[in-house]
């Protein structure tokens, strides 16, 4: 009896390390509703492949400075060419752009369809209407700073910036429409609220917000020697479609947590997890 033990004592020993072997990927993102979508459906499939998945809800510029440090191994969240520009021109030299998670993205500022007017020069004639108010999300976001840059370069003196969240933002926007109120929010897409509602963006003559983005995974420079499988999965990291995107925010606002659909896309779409495996 004591040799059956002792036998399988050594083989515990010998099965324990293999088990940690794949080791620890550390990814940070901000609470944005597409990135808390890719981040956690990312986390689900490293986990199913075996390793350890720590996500860290941070603001924008620490996520940026967190990865350039090394102190984080990837984001899947980099809106670029535009949004996050300045942060990522102070860290380009420290990390690795691997993959595009999805194009079509927009920045804008954004209206009931009831809303009238169609332009943001039309705004401080209307100011009134809106309650001297753009809603705003949290305040180290890109899309916050160029949403500054908005009011200055159109003259907007009388609307104010308000800070936020993007929830606090969507809540904003819900009781507006639910009163058939002039609301006008800092929006962007792929986002939930565009199917839920009819939205339409102010046209910005002067193109301060820019025009299509794409969303990017940025991984730490060394991970592909560190971990070369994680980094060849982000390098395969991509949502099918921008629509696929929308489709896991829309199931997280429905019900269920992130990371009870996260496991959800992984059994509905077994394929699309198969080649970021690279499987």
């Amino acid at each position: 009896m004591k040799r059956i033990l002792l036998t399988i004592a050594c083989l515990m020993l010998l099965i324990q390390p293999a088990m940690a072997a794949k080791g620890k990927v550390r990814i940070a993102y901000v609470e944005w509703d597409c990135a808390t979508a890719s981040t956690t459906v990312a986390k689900a499939a490293l986990e199913e492949m075996g390793y350890e998945v720590e996500t860290l809800a941070v603001a924008a510029a620490a996520m940026w400075q967190a990865l350039g440090t090394g102190d984080v191994d990837a984001m899947v969240t980099a809106w670029l060419p535009v949004t996050h520009a300045d942060y990522y021109a102070k860290v380009k030299d420290k990390v690795e752009k691997v993959s595009v998670v999805s194009g079509g993205a927009k920045l804008g500022w954004a209206v009931p369809a009831y809303v009238t007017i169609n332009s943001i020069e039309e705004l401080n004639a209307n100011a009134d209407k809106f309650n001297g108010k753009i809603i705003g999300i949290d305040p180290g976001a890109g899309l916050m700073k160029l949403s500054e840059q908005v009011i200055a370069d159109y003259k907007l003196d009388k609307l104010e910036l308000m800070e936020g969240s993007g929830a606090t933002m969507t809540a904003a926007l819900d009781n507006a429409i639910k009163n058939k109120e002039w609301v006008v929010v800092t929006a962007w897409s792929p986002h939930w609220m565009f199917g839920k509602w009819e939205l339409k963006y102010l046209e910005d003559p002067k193109g301060i917000l820019g025009g299509e983005e794409q969303i990017e995974a940025i991984v730490r420079k060394g991970l592909d020697k560190d971990m070369p499988e994680v980094h060849a999965f982000f390098s395969n990291f991509k949502w099918d479609s921008p629509a696929q995107l929308q489709m896991v925010m829309a199931w997280n606002q429905e019900g269920g947590s992130p990371e009870e659909n996260a496991q959800r896309f992984l059994k509905e779409y077994p394929e699309t997890v198969k080649r970021w495996m690279g499987k």
